[in-house]
């Protein structure tokens, strides 16, 4: 790693590992070692530390709790950024209004929202994610999406920070006006509605129930990962071709829930990639149907 990129960002308010495990950082545990794996606590050490990696033409990715992403065996060349500090923060700005920062997960968001009797993000309990991540790519489950509650984005475009609000946010399915863009997010305000917080309780609880019954949460993976295609349910295809169980290495279409892949102990990223393209595959030849990948490859 660039010594001089290092010396350059130090700072108060940024945290640097070299040679950092990315298996740590994901929620499937997989990926090998990035370069440089930087925690930034406020907007002024994000745009220092970019900054810097455009100066030393350090590649740089940000990540939220890794919990839609498969890493390379190969790890990350580069920085790898994680919002921290700051952008955990989550504050109420009226009874119906909460302003929550990217780094925030979204079980921190749920637990603020029902502890201020705000309802309408119920669905979003259990989502492993952070609010960043999940604004990025319009989350959703069990009729809910965030497109119902996210009003304002603001957004880091060159060093300058933007705001943008309504249908200006393109929300749609797993797709907003930030999917495959370079901008970084930093916080969203979502509108609520004021409700009994004893109601919003049992509609999490709810929602998590549902969860553990219908998918495997006792084992390493990153979420559903294909798209829902039009007309179909990916999990359905999967298992209607047999797939249900089929493994490669360590890495196996779950049991439980055939739209997700797990990782039983060991699997490498490759084996999670070879087992993707083998689904696909099949699926297409049996029913015709061409199966998207709701994860992202980096690395």
């Amino acid at each position: 790693m660039n010594q001089e990129f290092l010396e350059a960002i130090k700072s108060d308010s940024v945290s640097i590992q070299t040679d950092e495990p990315m298996s740590l950082h994901t929620s499937f545990r997989i990926g090998g070692n990035t370069d440089c794996y930087i925690e930034v606590k406020n907007t002024n050490a994000l745009v220092r530390v970019i900054d810097a990696c455009k100066q030393y033409e350090v590649p740089y990715f940000v990540i939220g709790m890794g919990s839609n992403l498969l890493v390379s065996d190969n790890g990350i060349r580069g920085a790898v950024i994680k919002l921290t500090g700051d952008f955990d923060e989550i504050k109420k700005l009226n009874d119906t209004t909460v302003r929550c920062g990217a780094g925030a997960t979204l079980a921190a968001a749920c637990n603020f929202a029902k502890n201020n009797s705000m309802g309408g993000l119920e669905f979003a309990w259990g989502i492993p994610g952070s609010v960043g991540g999940a604004v990025y790519m319009n989350a959703g489950a069990y009729g809910g999406e965030m497109k119902n509650v996210v009003a304002t984005v603001r957004y880091l475009d060159e060093g300058v920070v933007k705001e943008i609000s309504g249908k200006a946010l393109e929300f749609s399915y797993r797709h907003s006006f930030f999917t495959d863009k370079q901008y970084i997010i930093l916080d969203a305000e979502m509108e609520l509605a004021v409700k009994n917080k004893n109601e919003i309780f049992y509609l999490m609880q709810d929602t998590m129930d549902k969860r553990k019954k219908k998918q495997p949460l006792n084992r390493p993976s990153a979420g559903s990962v294909f798209k829902r295609p039009e007309g179909h349910y990916a999990a359905a295809l999967i298992e209607q071709c047999g797939l249900k169980g089929v493994s490669v290495g360590d890495a196996q279409v779950s049991e439980k829930h055939s739209g997700f892949i797990v990782n039983n102990g060991k699997a490498s990223a490759e084996q999670v990639k070879e087992l993707i393209e083998k689904v696909r595959s099949v699926v297409k030849e049996k029913t015709g149907v061409e199966l998207e990948c709701e994860i992202k490859f980096i690395g």
